[in-house]
């Protein structure tokens, strides 16, 4: 099974979110890098954005497949991870480090309590997690 941090949260859509202070850090989950296969391309918004939550953010492009990326909450985009267009393995390399996406500042604080802890992505993950 893909590697799942407890300090995380979690969302459906495999998309991970850490908070840090009052911002919310997002990536995609080891699972759905592994799903993905090579990344081979990212699309993300500008700083200045709003991300609404469990709608699309950007885009993730793979040798397999082309997926959207979901927002975890909703909020004002603070910071993009730049890097990530030149480098998109970094995604499969690093998802929760290096892979990261964005953050964002949420407007909404009582979205964090909807997103799934690391034992409920884990059985969602075990339940076929589709």
């Amino acid at each position: 099974m893909a590697h799942v941090l407890k300090e995380l949260r979690y969302t459906r859509d495999h998309e991970w979110a850490k908070r840090e202070d009052d911002r919310v850090r997002v990536g995609i989950t080891a699972y759905a890098a592994e799903q993905l296969g090579d990344v081979v391309f990212v699309e993300l918004p500008k700083v200045g954005a709003t991300a609404t939550a469990k709608k699309p953010f950007g885009v993730v492009e793979s040798v397999k497949a082309v997926s959207d990326l979901f927002a975890p909450v909703s909020g004002e985009i603070v910071e993009v991870n730049t890097g990530l267009p030149q480098a998109p393995e970094t995604v499969n390399a690093d998802p929760y480090g290096r892979g990261w996406m964005l953050v964002i500042a949420p407007s909404h604080k009582a979205e964090w309590a909807q997103l799934l802890t690391a034992e409920q992505y884990e059985e969602f993950l075990a339940q076929g997690a589709h």
